[in-house]
């Protein structure tokens, strides 16, 4: 899933976790020797690909895919692949429909978001051993994990990391990135604020702030950052009132309290653009957007780590892909994931979209940290982790999202917000 806030994002709204259809679904048919966390890996023949293989792929048409899928058929001449666009306001459930139904294509690109609901539908294959853990990061790694066993790859790779502009920043005294550490960072931000209307004469807000759908992609890493968690994965156990919680859930609500951040559902990028706010955090499509759409401010901006207490951490998400157990030709769609994924391949897909790929090898053969304002987002990568694999975690991020604009809007306080969201997800359970 991309972290974007205001527009790729806006369209997958629809990642709202089917927990009926997951309940029907699952184990229909299937042996007790299978199914969700008890799975096998696939099994890959020797040789080269051969046959069709049916590919969906999320969102517009991609031209890069594409290019890559010729290339992986020039490698395999007895091979063909056909590659079926699905919008994302639409994917989950086709997706979801297509599972229950038994009538998949062979793969598919899934958000990481959906691989728990989907794999406990008993939707997936397990991934082969030949496609090697160690070869990604391990935060984009546990984005394929359900139940402590692996249902697909990852392909695409997504965090967040913060963006400065640098023309308003110097002129707070501040050389350079910002602080790393949050006490220093909220510092940096307070002298920022103080020269809106007067030094920076178009400055409204010191950084922006996501308020609504979406925002428990912030508060997540704030929590891993204090050493804690949501979730307890040993004891099953939702840990919303934990001392961690609470450091994390005080810091998010300080900046729109202290007039540092709006507290409005505004276009973060767009005011970063007109120069209302100096910073805010975002995935690196931004960067892409910012070069593409305003050129004018080429050398006016940078990108730096996010801000961390006690350890750096971040968000992973992304799009993985995944076999389907109902694949008619599961070998060459395995196959033709193993290609995708490949160091070389992940560097020319990431060149071409602007997209992050998952391996720190791919970073290495693309030469990506050449780009001074990607180093941030390789950094974030190393310390990224995934949410918790649970098929409800739509539904307890959809309650995260609401307590946290509550708590922005002064409507709650941070113990008022904890009870409630450990009362919520409780109630919510993990399902299956």
């Amino acid at each position: 899933m991309r972290t974007s806030t205001r527009h790729t994002v806006r369209t997958v709204q629809i990642l709202c976790v089917t927990v009926t259809a997951a309940l029907v679904a699952t184990g229909c048919g299937r042996s007790d020797d299978s199914g969700p966390g008890k799975d096998a890996p696939a099994k890959l023949s020797s040789g080269k690909a051969t046959g069709k293989v049916v590919m969906w792929s999320m969102g517009d048409t991609d031209k890069n895919l594409e290019v890559l899928a010729k290339k992986f058929e020039q490698q395999n001449p007895d091979v063909k692949v056909q590659i079926t666009a699905v919008p994302w306001d639409g994917a989950h459930d086709k997706l979801t429909t297509a599972i229950a139904g038994g009538n998949t294509p062979d793969m598919s690109l899934v958000g990481t978001t959906w691989m728990a609901e989907m794999a406990a539908m008993n939707g997936f294959q397990a991934t082969p051993t030949s496609i090697k853990s160690s070869d990604f990061y391990p935060g984009q790694w546990d984005t394929t994990k359900y139940k402590d066993t692996s249902y697909g790859v990852p392909f695409i790779a997504d965090t967040t990391a913060v963006y400065y502009r640098t023309d308003i920043t110097t002129k707070a005294g501040i050389k350079g990135a910002l602080a790393g550490d949050r006490d220093g960072y909220l510092k940096d931000l307070k002298a920022i604020q103080a020269t809106a209307g007067k030094q920076n004469p178009k400055l409204r807000h010191a950084t922006g702030l996501v308020m609504g759908f979406n925002s428990w992609l912030f508060l997540l890493p704030m929590v891993w950052q204090e050493g804690g968690d949501i979730y307890d994965a040993k004891t099953g156990k939702f840990t919303f009132d934990s001392p961690e919680v609470t450091k994390a859930l005080e810091y998010y609500a300080s900046v729109p309290k202290q007039g540092l951040a709006p507290t409005d559902k505004a276009d973060n990028l767009q005011d970063f653009r007109d120069g209302l706010t100096a910073t805010y955090q975002e995935g690196a499509w931004a960067g892409g957007s910012l070069h593409k759409d305003s050129p004018e401010l080429d050398g006016k901006w940078k990108t730096m780590p996010v801000p961390y207490t006690k350890k750096p951490a971040g968000f992973a998400g992304g799009s993985d892909l995944a076999v389907f157990k109902d694949a008619k030709n599961p070998d060459a769609a395995w196959k033709f994931a193993r290609f995708l994924t490949e160091p070389a391949n992940l560097a020319t897909y990431a060149k071409a979209t602007g997209s992050l790929p998952p391996s720190p090898q791919a970073w290495t053969e693309g030469k990506l940290t050449e780009d001074e304002n990607m180093k941030a987002f390789a950094e974030q990568l190393e310390v990224s982790k995934a949410p918790p694999a649970i098929t409800t975690w739509q539904q307890i991020a959809d309650a995260i999202d609401s307590e946290l604009e509550k708590l922005t809007l002064g409507k709650a306080t941070v113990a008022e917000v904890q009870k409630t969201l450990q009362s919520k997800a409780t109630s919510i359970g993990t399902g299956r």
